[in-house]
């Protein structure tokens, strides 16, 4: 016997669910979820994101009863992206470091209604407070340049470490901002508070709809390709890892998720730390889209997809259909 057909048969371990059960290798719990949310002023607010079918950006007493959800559902976390209004934006957005803005507000929320028994992800770039779009501060050209932002996105952090923070996740893509940031989080006594760096950030095309929910669409002059990664490049993904870990990254990013999920397996590979992905807005839309379509049945799509983040090496996945699929998970 030489182990080939008919002695080997790999679809003997399919045949039963229970059998398929006991070889399975991997596994999908909500505990791998992270749930992204879009906060707006006012009161009592669900506004539903058009491009976004599902998706509602909510006012900051409605996002405390989304962080309540989450606890009922095992999601260990939501990620936090504020619509800041436009007359709070400006030319350096300068509204992020306001102890009161939405983000801040949120997130002192839903510590109130939950306090430890859900984390709290805050996002820190520019874009959803600058005028123009850009995620950082730009010089008499157009050009964003990166040590004056790297300045003004470590006062943003401290801002949201101060509000009760429990990560904070850099996706502006500047050189040498995870190390100014954890230093200022150690200067400033903000010791536990971690730092998922979003490390594999890539000039894509899948933003458009998020776009739509922090209302940066109509604003953004340009493109951000001097700053977010070339999407043909898989090995400079690895360098900037490399960079964020030596600089005091806890956890590592690669976003959008899907198209690169080659990037994933690389990280995981090559430096065993936790990695996550972004399941982005684009990503989202077009499994709805095709359900809407009857291309596919949505729950299995929206299962397999989340399957895919964990085979390629994934500690967990950031993406809008979070609660539905933990709901799924749950039974």
């Amino acid at each position: 016997m030489d182990g080939t057909y008919p002695y080997t048969r790999l679809r003997r371990s399919r045949t039963h669910r229970w059998s398929r059960a006991m070889v399975r290798e991997n596994a999908l719990a909500p505990s791998d979820l992270i749930w992204p949310l879009f906060v707006t002023d006012g009161t009592d607010v669900e506004d539903p994101i058009a491009t976004l079918p599902g998706v509602s950006r909510w006012s900051v007493d409605q996002i405390a009863e989304r962080a309540k959800e989450a606890v009922s559902l095992g999601i260990p976390c939501l990620a936090l992206f504020p619509h800041t209004p436009a007359e709070k934006r400006d030319a350096t957005g300068s509204h992020a470091r306001d102890a009161d803005n939405l983000m801040c507000r949120a997130t002192r929320a839903i510590k109130e209604a939950c306090g430890h028994d859900i984390g709290v992800l805050t996002d820190v770039a520019l874009d959803p407070y600058t005028d123009h779009g850009q995620d950082g501060l730009l010089d008499k050209t157009g050009y964003v340049v990166n040590d004056d932002t790297v300045d003004a996105l470590v006062g943003q952090a401290l801002n949201q470490a101060a509000s009760g923070a429990d990560i904070i996740a850099p996706s502006d893509m500047m050189d040498g901002r995870i190390g100014a940031i954890r230093e200022a989080l150690e200067r400033e006594g903000h010791t536990n508070v971690q730092v998922m760096s979003y490390a594999a950030k890539y000039a894509s095309a899948f933003y458009g709809p998020f776009r739509d929910a922090v209302g940066s669409r109509g604003l953004l002059k340009g493109d951000k390709k001097t700053y977010q990664m070339d999407p043909a490049n898989s090995d400079e993904a690895l360098r900037e890892v490399a960079l964020d870990l030596a600089e005091g990254a806890d956890s590592v990013m690669v976003k959008p998720g899907l198209p690169y999920l080659d990037v994933v397996r690389a990280v995981r590979d090559a430096f065993n730390v936790p990695v996550f992905a972004y399941q982005v807005s684009g990503e989202y839309a077009m499994i709805e889209a095709a359900a809407a379509a009857g291309a596919g049945d949505r729950d299995a799509l929206v299962l397999e997809t989340l399957m895919a983040f964990k085979r390629a090496g994934a500690n967990g996945v950031l993406t809008y259909h979070a609660a539905h699929a933990a709901r799924l998970m749950n039974g």
